[in-house]
């Protein structure tokens, strides 16, 4: 078969929208001409029926740019295509006989993915997949055995490992970045490692630290159209277009979220009209169901990013011929016209029948190509079934980094401490540590809201510069830069889901969430995606990065939305390690220890200690660091022990000497980590004195000092003399009005009234 037969294929790409990027310049100025790519060229040819949804072409429309292939590249295309659905059909095979534990589908998806993985290189470009992107993976190369190999959760996995579900996509060697099961998170992530290459452009010593970045490099990300309603998914988009970041979004449109329609969920019932007015955005739409104009529209797309003109936006149109996983029914919510509709525009069937009817191939050659496809796919069942699951043994491999320990004597240099200058408070000691840390690292970046001095350049020199609601950043961005130090949008999820991304490429990002209050936004980035990512892909891939989080009451004004102190929240959860200094020296060791640490890490920041007088410090020099795990035992004492950290340790300081002059020797031990913390400085004092407080900002209730408390009663039950006590905030929100704050927050007379009824028991 000649190529000019094949050519008989391509038809026109369908759309209303127009071809050109939508950038300022465009704006402008007239539309300049469409490069033409190699391999492709503008035809006109018949249109294959339509399908129902997509937009009829415009008359007078130009034509657009379409592929040239060979008859050879015709039928990878069916084969890649027909290698995907029937991993899917064996895999439902497999879950009916109890072989394997859960299965979700990519069937109806198959021609726009195979199309995109045909236009990206793998190990150059990055990928951000979604649950439906198998033929996608295959396209880049991922073997069935491979994808098997996730189904069966066996260790030899490369996606997780045993760890995640099937179709969880990851690749270490394909730039596949391990995938979750949340709808969207992927997304500010992808926007994020496409930032690293930006930043590196712009930061010249970047170059020869970080490797593997290419000028021309794109990233992919891929989502359902369910995953349009959330809020991360704007967010992404306002990024990328703001920056004008090399990412191809592509909406894997089928019309359903689950069992929720695709005019349920959009206004309109069409995502493309509501992303119209984004500048700098490349929109495209096609039938993705129909390989050869899937294959153009994807073309033009990767085309866009790769010369840096902007992201590029494709809408495919695609069917969901199976139920939404095997846990649903869609015969319970589709009609059977609906469904019958769908099969007839199937694109595994209609691509195969296209090409006997053209003559690209008989019935017999397809039927041998199944064959062999078929074949495969059983032999690499087979192995995946006998290849081994994970050990029992190996369950917390992995939750932290295997190659740096921050709580190692490496990270210990207290004891070699040299002051000198004058003291600092610990905004001044952690401005400080910011300084010298981006001065020793050039990967470190350091981004948030309000955080730079002035982000429009050409004022700096007029203004004094923000640095920060409380000046922790000042001057870091006249020193360093606007390329390492940058306001964010107001948005939390942005901040993190975009640091998540960039440290996966190797740079160190050091961000802000401006107050704890408002760190909710970005919760799910933190819970789901940045303290998993280490775990969830068998160590393939990791985000280590610091978030500094101001946190605490004790201010008069702060009032409800101000003054928090839910740090449970966040030392419940493994992967994450948590900091919580209580004065400057301590806090300047441990933030030096947490940017040059393996690991993502909460630094929190007392608000009411940032610029205490009694807490403040001469300068300990550019490499003192202090270990996590390691309590410090700030007042030496004999008859009781109180555990604190944050602003309850001055508080019990106070009411220690006061105790003393009643005759109680109290002994304070300040955690200073959260997790790890130090329970061998715990037993210890605990041992020592047979009486024990624990004491925190925190509410009472299922706050932090309940599980001190309880392993205090659990393991050392025989050297008490009284019990466990906890003094603490009330079960309630922290007031405007002094007098309520006083009352809700725990106060020295708390800790002394604890002190003294432990005392007597």
């Amino acid at each position: 078969m000649s190529d000019l037969k094949v050519l008989r294929l391509v038809k026109k790409s369908e759309g209303d929208l127009p071809v050109k990027a939508f950038t300022a310049e465009a704006v402008a100025e007239p539309e300049p001409k469409p490069a033409v790519t190699p391999s492709i060229k503008p035809v006109s040819a018949t249109p294959i029926k339509s399908f129902p949804g997509s937009r009829k072409q415009p008359q007078k429309q130009k034509p657009q740019e379409q592929p040239n292939l060979s008859r050879e590249e015709m039928l990878e295309i069916f084969r890649m295509m027909y290698l995907s659905r029937r991993l899917d059909d064996k895999e439902i095979q497999m879950k009916g006989q109890n072989r394997i534990f859960f299965q979700i589908s990519g069937a109806g998806h198959e021609a726009i993915l195979v199309a995109a993985g045909m236009c990206l290189k793998p190990g150059h470009d990055w990928f951000y997949p979604y649950y439906r992107d198998r033929a996608l993976c295959l396209q880049l190369g991922m073997t069935p055995l491979e994808m098997l190999l996730e189904s069966v959760g066996a260790e030899a996995d490369p996606n997780s490992h045993g760890r995640q579900m099937p179709s969880h996509w990851g690749h270490k060697k394909l730039n596949i970045v391990s995938q979750s099961s949340p709808t969207g998170t992927q997304l500010l992530q992808a926007v994020g490692c496409a930032e690293a290459g930006y930043r590196v452009k712009l930061i010249r010593e970047l170059k020869k630290l970080v490797r593997g970045f290419y000028n021309d490099e794109v990233v992919y990300v891929s989502l359902g159209d369910g995953t349009t309603s959330e809020g991360e998914f704007w967010e992404a988009l306002n990024t990328a277009c703001n920056l004008k970041l090399p990412v191809v979004f592509l909406l894997e449109d089928n019309g359903y979220a689950i069992s929720v329609p695709v005019e349920v969920q959009t206004a309109g019932g069409d995502i493309s009209k509501l992303i119209s007015g984004f500048p700098n955005l490349y929109r495209q739409r096609c039938d993705g169901t129909d390989p050869i104009e899937s294959l153009a529209t994807m073309r033009r797309a990767v085309d866009n990013c790769r010369k840096n003109r902007g992201p590029s936006f494709v809408h495919a149109k695609v069917i969901r011929p199976y139920s939404h996983s095997l846990s649903d029914d869609e015969k319970l919510y589709r009609g059977e016209a609906e469904r019958v509709s769908d099969a007839e525009h199937d694109p595994l069937k209609r691509f195969g029948a296209l090409l006997v009817q053209e003559e690209i191939a008989d019935q017999d050659e397809l039927q041998k190509l199944k064959d062999i496809v078929d074949r495969d796919i059983n032999e690499a069942a087979d192995l995946a079934l006998a290849s081994p699951q994970p050990t029992p043994e190996t369950v917390l491999d992995f939750i932290y980094s295997p190659s740096i320990d921050p709580t190692g004597p490496e990270f210990d240099t207290e004891d070699l401490l040299e002051l000198s200058g004058n003291p600092g408070t610990m905004v001044d000691l952690i401005n400080r540590c910011l300084h010298t840390e981006m001065k020793r690292d050039q990967r470190v970046i350091v981004f948030g809201e309000d955080i730079a001095d002035c982000s429009r350049e050409e004022s700096l020199g007029q203004v004094k510069g923000k640095g920060g609601v409380f000046k922790v950043t000042a001057n870091l961005q006249r020193e360093f830069g606007s390329a390492r130090v940058f306001n964010t949008p107001l948005a939390e999820a942005n901040i993190v889901g975009r640091a998540i991304g960039m440290a996966t490429r190797g740079l160190k990002p050091v961000v802000e969430i401006q107050f704890f209050d408002y760190i909710w936004p970005a919760y799910h980035q933190i819970r789901n995606e940045l303290a998993l990512l280490r775990w969830r892909s068998g160590n393939e891939f990791s985000a280590p990065m610091v978030i500094r989080v101001p946190i605490g009451g004790y201010l008069k004004g702060g009032a409800i939305y101000h003054s928090q102190s839910g740090v449970s929240l966040f030392t419940q959860i493994p992967g994450l390690r948590v900091v919580y200094p209580s004065n400057a020296l301590d806090a300047n060791g441990l933030l030096r220890t947490s940017i040059r640490c393996d690991d993502p890490v909460m630094f929190f920041e007392h608000k009411h200690l940032y610029r205490q007088a009694y807490n403040k410090s001469p300068y300990p020099g550019d490499d003192f660091m202090v270990p996590f795990g390691k309590a410090k035992t700030v007042r030496e004492g004999a008859d009781l022990s109180i555990i604190t950290y944050g602003a309850l340790v001055q508080r019990s300081l106070v009411a220690a000497r006061q105790a003393e002059q009643q005759g109680v020797n109290v002994e304070v031990i300040d955690l200073r980590t959260l997790n790890p913390y130090d329970w061998n400085a715990i037993a210890e004092s605990v041992k020592k004195t047979s009486r024990v407080i624990v004491a925190h900002e925190d509410t009472m209730s299922w706050g932090y000092g309940a599980e001190i408390a309880a392993r205090i009663s659990s393991e050392l039950f025989e050297c008490l003399d009284a019990p466990v006590r906890r003094v603490a905030a009330m079960d309630t929100f922290v007031a405007y009005a002094p007098q309520l704050e006083e009352a809700i927050l725990p106060q020295v007379g708390d800790v002394l009234k604890a002190i003294m009824e432990l005392r007597g028991y």
